[in-house]
């Protein structure tokens, strides 16, 4: 997520609940309404269906002093739970003259996982999704900001919000799952130490000529696009000398980031492979960190992938 939230506000998910106490939790909560309401009370949509924005009519300027948060229109379908995903569509407008900043209505719909990690940083928005009806509509007014040196202020912002859908979060393995593999002779071997850590061995191994991916074993998940966040752990060697220079296994946490994000040896060599896998990657130097490298990671690199979600 966060695609059109984090290029339009910046600072919205960092916002927090301001004023009012927290409901105490229910079996079955209910959308929760945060800061200003009152504000949002002249507020009037037309519906115009999933694929277009709805007609928006409020009462301008709209000028609120802290995050502010309302179901408009109730949807009818089932509540939002916690930890699933829910898939929206926003439409922003400036709140002191009403135009459009920005509509994805048109586009694919951005997820909103609504996972511990957005309750802690943002309960505003968390707490005003979980529980919602698929279909609904929420108001958003996030505050302007005052002029500062160098900057021009900005009005107070209303976006409007509706639930297309949720759905549970696919689960994270622990570990790689599928059929084990033997791969071809020549590249680098891997075995597991007592703790389970994959170790790799670069004896004797050339220099590649291209990007080898291959499967130690396969799993039986969904295959990785390239426009996917994956959830991994990873160990990776500098095949000159066989040096460790990165390990989500040592640090203990598995590590997330969109496969977009990182360098094309991954991005070619793990799209298309399955959740559940275990990949060996073999990247020349020019699809990692190239002549000058990064650190340790200097030259041809191996990694060895275990792919345990995706998002």
């Amino acid at each position: 997520m966060r695609r059109l939230l984090a290029i339009l506000l910046p600072g919205l998910l960092l916002l927090t609940a301001c004023g009012g106490s927290e409901a105490p939790p229910a079996p079955e909560p209910t959308s929760q309404s945060a800061g200003e309401t009152a504000k949002l009370d002249s507020v009037k949509l037309t519906e115009n269906g999933d694929k277009k924005a709805p007609g928006v009519e409020f009462t301008k300027p709209l000028d609120v002093k802290e995050p502010t948060v309302k179901v408009v229109t109730e949807g009818g379908g089932d509540r939002v739970k916690a930890n699933q995903i829910a898939d929206i569509s926003i439409v922003a407008f400036n709140g002191t003259d009403g135009a459009t900043l920005e509509d994805t209505f048109p586009n694919d719909p951005e997820p909103l996982e609504l996972n511990d990690e957005l309750k802690t940083s943002s309960p505003v928005i968390y707490n005003a999704f979980v529980g919602a009806k698929v279909g609904s509509h929420i108001a958003l007014a996030v505050p302007g900001q005052a002029a500062a040196e160098g900057t021009e202020a900005k009005p107070t912002q209303l976006l409007i919000v509706k639930v297309l859908s949720a759905k549970d979060a696919p689960p994270v393995l622990d570990k790689p799952e599928g059929d084990a593999v033997t791969p071809p002779a020549g590249l680098p071997t891997v075995k597991e130490n007592d703790k389970g850590i994959p170790e790799i061995s670069v004896t004797g191994v050339k220099a590649p000529t291209e990007l080898v991916s291959q499967d130690l074993i396969t799993g039986k998940g969904q295959a990785l696009k390239e426009t996917d966040t994956i959830t991994v752990n990873y160990v990776g060697v500098a095949l000159a000398t066989g040096k460790v220079f990165d390990s989500s296994f040592e640090s203990g946490k598995k590590a997330t980031f969109p496969l977009t994000g990182v360098i094309k040896g991954w991005t070619q060599g793990l799209t298309g492979k399955t959740v559940g896998s275990r990949v060996l990657l073999v990247v020349p130097k020019d699809l990692a960190y190239g002549d000058q490298g990064q650190g340790d990671a200097k030259g041809d690199l191996v990694f060895v992938v275990d792919i345990l979600g995706v998002k």
